[in-house]
């Protein structure tokens, strides 16, 4: 009789242990410093050189948490967590958020796909940008698009999202996102996105589209799902603009072959009902539009040594400008150079150039993350940095 309880004692831990093994949390991070040479800055009024200690110049610094639940039936519970900072003074990004960069919850089939809710990046971000410079393994942050005006570097996050991801259907994946304005106007600050990608072989092919409804003047404090100031507020010079509609369509294209990987990826963004571009005052039925080209390529010189090339050209429109002293089709070109080279699998030292040339009356070049606009239609940036991963 003693043996029962010692038996159901037994059995009752391995069974706690079991579903300790089906759950799981996972701590993780990723720090970018780097010192910064910008040749030319205008700011406060005065313009110049500057140097400067930087935070995420290629990835933005961050600390998160991940996590899955086993449900049974191949079902799972999952979450992520997933701070932005400054590593230089510690301070957190997305305008002070705990949990800027990601905050979501959801279910996962293997199956039929993944259900999350919470704050997410949209469907552009999550199938066209893999295959642009503004790609996480890539250039990333330095890389984006003027202003990053088709958000393919993650600018602004959504909030109130609802997001739906299949699951990998011989090499389709596929997706959308919609996210709610939390007001009793329905269409005020919602955004919705769709987008598919396909791997064959060598080839890798993805398309997307991002529509925002009713963002002009939203900030942290508003209910809606986007914050217009959230990426001026990080410091990084991204595309803060409100408008009436905001419509972005993608596409891009990857081929390899060996160590190489070249890419094409074309965005059109376009801006109806804007307030302000820069320098330029818009009258209220205003509107900009931007069509990017971009060819890109990496190569692996060495297992431990990568480098990489991309080249943005921008085609902008500016309509109905009250500032007439502005040209209304400005154009920027950008040229981007990378070195990448890997102390181990989770460190690497890196080194990047980048040069911008701007074309349009009065208009001046805006390298993101150089800390300011040019006092030129050229401006050009260096960086050496250190990245570490855990």
């Amino acid at each position: 009789m003693k043996r029962i309880p010692v038996v159901i004692i037994f059995s009752g831990a391995l069974v706690s242990s079991a579903a300790h093994a089906q759950s799981s949390v996972t701590l993780y991070g990723l720090i970018d410093a780097g010192l910064m040479y910008t040749n030319n800055v205008s700011k406060g009024g005065t313009h110049g050189s500057l140097f400067q200690a930087t935070s995420g110049n290629i990835n933005g610094s961050r600390f998160g948490m991940r996590g899955a639940e086993d449900l049974g039936g191949g079902l799972k519970a999952v979450f992520v967590l997933e701070n932005g900072f400054n590593v230089q003074n510690g301070k957190l990004g997305q305008d002070g958020r705990m949990f800027g960069r990601q905050a979501y919850v959801g279910l996962s089939a293997a199956q039929y796909g993944t259900v999350t809710l919470g704050r997410q990046y949209d469907s552009l971000v999550d199938f066209v940008s893999p295959l642009s410079g503004t790609a996480g393994t890539f250039g990333d942050t330095g890389f984006a698009h003027p202003f990053d005006n088709d958000n393919l570097n993650h600018s602004i996050r959504i909030n109130n999202a609802v997001k739906y991801t299949s699951a990998n259907y011989a090499g389709l994946t596929f997706g959308g996102l919609y996210a709610f304005s939390n007001s009793t106007e329905f269409s005020a600050n919602r955004v919705y996105s769709v987008g598919a990608s396909y791997a064959f072989g060598p080839i890798n092919f993805a398309a997307g589209y991002l529509q925002i409804d009713g963002s002009t003047g939203t900030t942290s404090g508003s209910p809606g799902a986007v914050d217009i100031n959230e990426s001026t507020a990080n410091g990084t010079g991204g595309f803060s603009l409100g408008a009436d509609v905001q419509r972005t369509i993608g596409a891009g294209l990857n081929y390899k072959f060996g160590p190489a990987v070249v890419g094409f990826v074309y965005t059109h963004s376009q801006f109806q009902g804007t307030t302000s571009f820069g320098q330029v005052n818009i009258n209220n039925s205003g509107s900009m539009r931007f069509d990017n080209y971009e060819l890109n390529a990496k190569y692996a010189l060495t297992p431990a040594v990568n480098l990489g090339i991309a080249d943005t050209y921008t085609d902008g429109h500016v309509g109905n400008g009250s500032n007439t002293a502005y040209g209304s089709n400005p154009k920027w070109n950008q040229i981007n150079l990378q070195a990448v080279y890997l102390l181990s699998k989770r460190t690497d030292v890196y080194i990047e150039g980048m040069y911008q040339h701007t074309i349009g009356h009065d208009y001046v070049a805006f390298i993101n993350t150089a800390g300011g606009a040019s006092s030129t239609s050229n401006q050009v940036v260096g960086t050496v940095g250190l990245r570490t991963r855990f």
